[in-house]
C-alpha cells in the first residue's frame, strides 16, 4: 500500500509525463497551421512590392513599365531563411529541438528574438495578473460569505443587481467608457499607458504612485467579469454547505452556527474555488487584448494579437508555447490545490 507522499509523487509524474504529447498535439496543429495560413512575411513583401508601383509595375527611365517581381533565386533564399523550403515534419521537429533549448527564433517584426520580445512584455503582465487576482480573490470571497449568510436580505439583493450588471458589460466595453468619461471629459486618470512618461527617473513612492493613478480603470475593467463569476460560485457552494447534512448534525450535538458554518462549512465551500487557482497562471499571460487594446497597455496578450493580424509566426509559437507549458503546470496545481483542501481526493 502507497503511503500519500508515494502516491502524490506516482500522480505528479504521470501528469508531467502525459504534458509531453498534449504540448506536440497543441504545436504541431498551430505550426501546421502558420504553414499553410496566406499572408506570411513572402506574401506581404509581394504585396508591398505590387503596392509600390500599381500592380507590382513602376515607370523607369524613359517612361518603361518595369515589373517588380522577386526572382526565384532570391525567393529561394527567402523561403530558406523563413524555413519555409523544408518538409513540415523536419521543419517541425526543427523548431522543437529549438524551443526545448529556449531558442524561439527572431520575430519578423521586431527582428529580435522572441523571448526577448516576450520577456519585455511580461512584467506588465505579471502586474495586472497579480493585482486582479488579489483583488478578485480578496474581496468576492469574503462578499459571497456575506450574501449567503444573509441569503435574500437587501445586502444580497443590492450586490446582486451591481454584481450583474458589472457582469453583463464587457470589460472593453466598461474600460472605453470608463476612459471617456474619467479620462477624456472629467481628466481624473490617464488616457492610457502603463506609467507617465519619465516615471522610471521618479522616486519610488512618486512612481508607485503614478502607476497606481495609470492602473485604476484598467483594473476595474479586468475585475468586471471574474467578480461575478467567483463572487456567486462562493456564495452558492457555502449555501449548499450550510444546508447539508453534516451541518445540521453538528448544529443537533451542540455545536455553535459560527463554527459549523466558519469552520466546516467553509472550508468544504473552498474546494470549487481552489480548482480556479492554476487558472491564474494564465492570467499573467494572456490578459485581455482588448482591454490592453483601450488603455495601449503593452502587455502579452496584445503582443500576440498584434503577431497574429501581422503573421508574425514566430512570436506567435513563441507566445503558445509559453501559455500551453504555464495552463498545463497551472491545471496540475489546480488538481493539487483541490486535493490538499479536500482529504477525500487520493491520488491512486
Amino acid at each position: 500500500m502507497k503511503t500519500r507522499g508515494e502516491a502524490l509523487r506516482d500522480y505528479v509524474l504521470r501528469r508531467l509525463l502525459l504534458m509531453v504529447p498534449t504540448f506536440l498535439g497543441i504545436t504541431f496543429a498551430t505550426f501546421l497551421l502558420c504553414q499553410f495560413v496566406p499572408g506570411g512575411q513572402i506574401d506581404q513583401l509581394r504585396m508591398s512590392l505590387a503596392g509600390a508601383g500599381g500592380g507590382g509595375e513602376v515607370t523607369g527611365g524613359g517612361g518603361a513599365r518595369v515589373q517588380l517581381v522577386i526572382p526565384e533565386e532570391q525567393l529561394a533564399r527567402l523561403n530558406e531563411y523563413y524555413g519555409f523550403d523544408k518538409p513540415i515534419p523536419v521543419a517541425y521537429a526543427t523548431w522543437v529541438w529549438d524551443a526545448v533549448r529556449l531558442d524561439l527564433g527572431d520575430s519578423f517584426r521586431y527582428s529580435e528574438p522572441v523571448v526577448t520580445v516576450i520577456a519585455d512584455r511580461l512584467p506588465v503582465s505579471i502586474y495586472y495578473g497579480l493585482v486582479t487576482a488579489f483583488f478578485t480573490y480578496a474581496i468576492c470571497i469574503p462578499l459571497g460569505i456575506v450574501k449567503a449568510i444573509r441569503h435574500r436580505t437587501t445586502v444580497d439583493n443590492a450586490t446582486s443587481v451591481l454584481i450583474f450588471v458589472g457582469y453583463a458589460v464587457p470589460g472593453f466595453a466598461l474600460g472605453a467608457v470608463l476612459s471617456n468619461l474619467l479620462s477624456v471629459r472629467l481628466q481624473l486618470f490617464p488616457l492610457g499607458g502603463f506609467e507617465s512618461g519619465g516615471a522610471s527617473e521618479l522616486a519610488f513612492l512618486p512612481r508607485a504612485l503614478d502607476l497606481v493613478w495609470h492602473s485604476v480603470l484598467p483594473l476595474i475593467a479586468y475585475l468586471a467579469g471574474s467578480f461575478a463569476v467567483t463572487t456567486m460560485l462562493m456564495k452558492n457552494s457555502l449555501i449548499e454547505n450550510m444546508s447539508a447534512d453534516y451541518v445540521k448534525t453538528a448544529l443537533a450535538k451542540g455545536l455553535t452556527w459560527r463554527r459549523a458554518v466558519f469552520v466546516h462549512a467553509l472550508r468544504n465551500s473552498l474546494i470549487p474555488m481552489a480548482t480556479s487557482v492554476g487558472s491564474l497562471l494564465g492570467i499573467f499571460l494572456t490578459g485581455s487584448f482588448l482591454i490592453e487594446r483601450v488603455f495601449n497597455i503593452q502587455g502579452v496578450g496584445l503582443l500576440a494579437f498584434e503577431a497574429v493580424q501581422a503573421r508574425d509566426f514566430p512570436v506567435v509559437l513563441g507566445f503558445l508555447v509559453i501559455s500551453s507549458v504555464v495552463l498545463m503546470i497551472g491545471n496540475l496545481v489546480s488538481d493539487l490545490t483541490v486535493a490538499f483542501v479536500d482529504p477525500r481526493v487520493r491520488f491512486e
